[in-house]
């Protein structure tokens, strides 16, 4: 039996068509929608590992490679809340396939993309169908459950959210080290290929019908000013550390602000002309709700912040391959994992605001131990030394994600699921891009500040090798000197595949050229990594604040998020 076949479609709300639904039926749409929002999230984290090899294999430029990444989610992000609103107007389903649609043939071409260009057109294409798949995540999930249910599935979209984020470089890494049929990166996105079908032809049979349980109008004049807002405020935050923040990022940012005030202007008069703005103003006057969004930005600005400085840390840091660096950040999602399945669907929900605070301490916790692991054993690190704090990691985020839907959705009334569901995600790209762009600032402008203090740092053991080889004097002097300059250099390019010019001549024509190149090689790899434990510490240290934060806010979620107030207006 199908959805279509079990209540007439000509007026039928969404809510309708899935009261109707089976235990089985619903937990096969669950599994449809589940699929695409994990396809998703893969989707965002999993090019980063695939960066080194699209730059070889496609001659990409690394103004482009910043594209390829930044593309997708600048994309997704201003189309968001439309997406969310399209369902309420349309239906869920409807544009949920249309979504799925789009993001599989958009795969498909960045997949088989003969240069960069094409593959940054795919990616923004790729990037706008997510932003109409996405939002009916959950607004199918909050349509197709009762309210004393939609606490454990909350629980479950959440830590499949930050398993998702902590797995996508672990499964790029093991695609490109597969080499499937000798297509490099290409498999990372032709994957979804097949997925994609799969969900498409699932979803035409199981999903619900209908749209929101009240008549609406898609808001086209709401949707232009807030796409001018977000691209505003996102756009400089995505290209201002490559561009040196320029002039203009600031100016962008700031004139961001009126625009979203013209935008919430327009919604309040929206809502008193029809009852249909692009995002409901009541909805900001739920407590939980506003503050609920709030705790999920500042909550995702730090994990990002995390994933983003750790794998620069192992990668460049401390010099580990792509695959070897998606292995050691396994035990992230392990933790969330195991958090979730023990605690999930009983424990977190009775928690209520209690488990984002003590996942917020835990993972405190946890970021303190990799810090400490990280500063203390240095180039000599080994993988397993991480565990015990990664896991840590991942059960603090386990228990924030399991209760971070529940606190935004707490008293979002069912009809207006896609309106409130495009903004939590919207937050959270907001949230994420905010939280990069400020994580760049400390960790590189900690790399350049620290350049010289680290390279002092291991100047004593580096004479004492040259002594050790009878370079003495004003020779020893010249090379410590150039390698210094050499080091100080490459840590202010921005671009990583640009060598200076100071790094040409480094090494001294001899008869023990080898020996003292192995000599420079070592000592600039551990000036290196000193260089990069002192800006992961500081990121930390903001990383932290940003925990402290959440924890603080948490205070004003109420205690419980009762199921009855799914049902409130």
């Amino acid at each position: 039996m199908t959805a279509s076949t079990l209540t007439p479609k000509k007026h039928i709300s969404a809510q309708d068509s899935a009261a109707a639904f089976s235990s089985k039926m619903r937990t096969i749409a669950l599994v449809v929608v589940a699929l695409a929002f994990v396809m998703d999230l893969l989707d965002s984290t999993i090019v980063n590992i695939a960066i080194p090899s699209i730059q070889s294999n496609l001659g990409a430029s690394y103004a482009a490679i910043q594209w390829l990444v930044a593309g997708y989610s600048l994309a997704f992000a201003i189309l968001l809340v439309t997406g969310g609103r399209m369902g309420d107007v349309f239906g869920y389903k409807k544009i949920f396939m249309i979504g799925v649609g789009g993001f599989t043939l958009a795969s498909l071409l960045s997949g088989l993309a003969p240069n960069p260009g094409l593959l940054i057109a795919a990616r923004l294409f790729q990037g706008s169908m997510a932003a109409l798949m996405v939002p009916q995540v959950i607004s199918l999930m909050q349509v197709m459950y009762k309210p004393s249910e939609r606490g454990a599935i909350n629980g479950l979209f959440g830590a499949l959210g930050g398993l998702a984020a902590s797995l996508g470089p672990v499964v790029g890494g093991l695609l490109i080290k597969a080499n499937v049929f000798n297509l490099d990166w290409r498999p990372i996105f032709l994957i979804n290929v097949p997925v994609g079908i799969f969900g498409l032809v699932m979803a035409a049979k199981y999903l619900p019908d209908g749209k929101s349980t009240h008549p609406l109008r898609l808001d086209l004049r709401g949707t232009a000013i807030l796409m001018v807002a977000l691209v505003l405020l996102i756009f400089p935050l995505i290209e201002g550390r490559e561009l040196g923040w320029p002039i203009w990022a600031f100016l962008m940012i700031i004139a961001s602000i009126p625009v979203f005030v013209v935008f919430a202007l327009w919604q309040i008069k929206k809502e008193r002309l029809d009852g249909s703005p692009l995002v409901l103003p009541s909805l900001f006057k739920n407590r939980s709700f506003t503050v609920g969004l709030t705790v999920n930005m500042v909550f995702e600005a730090a994990m990002l912040g995390f994933f983003l400085t750790f794998g620069l840390l192992l990668q460049i840091g401390l010099g580990f391959s792509p695959i070897h660096a998606a292995i050691t950040s396994l035990p992230t999602a392990i933790g969330i994992a195991v958090t979730m399945a023990t605690l999930g669907e009983k424990v977190i929900p009775k928690m209520g605001r209690n488990a984002l605070g003590l996942g917020s301490i835990v993972m405190a916790i946890g970021l303190s131990i990799t810090m400490l692991v990280a500063h203390h054993y240095g180039l000599n690190v080994h993988s397993w030394q991480f565990i015990l704090g990664l896991v840590i990691v991942g059960v603090g985020m386990g228990m924030i994600f399991g209760a971070l839907f529940a606190a935004v959705l707490n008293g979002v009334d069912p009809k207006h699921a896609g309106s409130a569901s495009g903004i939590l995600n919207a937050a959270q790209q907001v949230g994420g891009a905010v939280g990069i762009a400020l994580i760049g600032v400390i960790f590189f402008g900690q790399l350049n500040h620290s350049a010289a203090h680290s390279f002092a740092a291991i100047e004593p053991a580096f004479r004492q090798q040259l002594s050790a080889q009878h370079i003495t004097g004003a020779g020893q002097d010249g090379l410590v000197a150039t390698t210094r300059d050499c080091f100080i250099d490459r840590s202010h390019e921005k671009d990583s595949s640009v060598v200076p010019t100071s790094c040409v001549h480094v090494t001294p024509h001899s008869p023990a050229t080898k020996q003292i190149l192995s000599t420079v090689t070592s000592s600039a790899r551990q000036a290196n990594t000193t260089n990069f434990n002192n800006a992961f510490r500081w990121s930390i240290i903001y990383e932290l604040c940003l925990l402290a934060l959440t924890f603080s806010l948490t205070l004003f979620l109420p205690r419980k998020f009762k199921a009855e107030a799914y049902t409130e207006a």
